[in-house]
């Protein structure tokens, strides 16, 4: 039973992090909707979460600021009172084929994708510990399961959630924490609509025929903040491009 509890959300404000907050407050879940950008996209997430009936409140944070998330956390908890939930999604892009990458376009996609997510566990689980519990959902990629090509920075940054999701798994699951993550494939976002590749072509390269939707990959998130016996897993929702 999550109705009642408390989750954090990054990268909130629009596309998958939007889907998740909306799935979880459908679920009875309070939401603390965490941007780094548009600040009226959040808020319009918080009121569509509020009609639902849960306490919804935005949050503005750069994940990759490892002070920025644990003053981030400690907001949360003196706001909603514990923070139960933590969805990892906040992420970047900065594309480019790796000779001629820009080290900066490297250190940035992983400053967020990579080492927010370890910032965010760092700064609630203790919180969890002392709750003696705790779900975390962390947003992986295929591409960091098969790499892509021009996605150097960012498929390093997926496959090492993956390695963080494993290790987080096995060092809390004593303390009735889990951590999973989701692997998303094309999904039809933002982010994707500014790939060149015609979404066509790509549909037909997807087993199921098409790209996938936020509320998709909110539907896996979801059954794993509900799960209670599965830690260390990385659920594709990719309509079967990687398998």
């Amino acid at each position: 039973m999550i109705k009642g509890q408390t989750a954090i959300v990054t990268g909130g404000s629009r596309g998958i992090g939007a889907a998740v907050a909306k799935r979880l407050a459908q679920e009875g879940v309070n939401v603390a909707v965490v941007f780094a950008g548009n600040a009226d996209l959040a808020e319009s997430v918080c009121e569509e979460c509020r009609a639902f009936g849960v306490k919804a409140e935005k949050y503005n944070c750069d994940v990759s600021d490892f002070n920025a998330a644990k003053e981030l956390t400690a907001k949360v908890k003196e706001d909603f009172g514990t923070v139960n939930i933590l969805i990892n999604n906040a992420g970047i892009t900065r594309d480019g084929l790796i000779a001629m990458m820009k080290e900066k376009d490297f250190d940035d996609v992983i400053a967020t994708n990579l080492k927010g997510v370890f910032n965010m566990i760092r700064s609630c689980c203790s919180i969890f510990i002392r709750n003696k519990g705790g779900k975390i959902v962390n947003m992986s990629s295929v591409s960091g399961l098969m790499g892509n090509a021009g996605q150097v920075n960012y498929s390093a940054s997926k496959a090492g959630v993956v390695g963080i999701t494993k290790s987080v798994a096995k060092e809390l699951a004593p303390r009735g924490i889990t951590c999973n993550a989701v692997a998303p494939g094309f999904i039809n976002t933002d982010m994707t609509k500014n790939l060149s590749v015609d979404p066509e072509e790509i549909a037909r390269a997807i087993p199921l025929g098409r790209m996938g939707t936020p509320e998709d990959v909110a539907d896996a998130v979801v059954f794993l903040v509900k799960a209670d016996y599965i830690t260390g897993e990385v659920i594709r929702v990719d309509g079967g491009i990687a398998m």
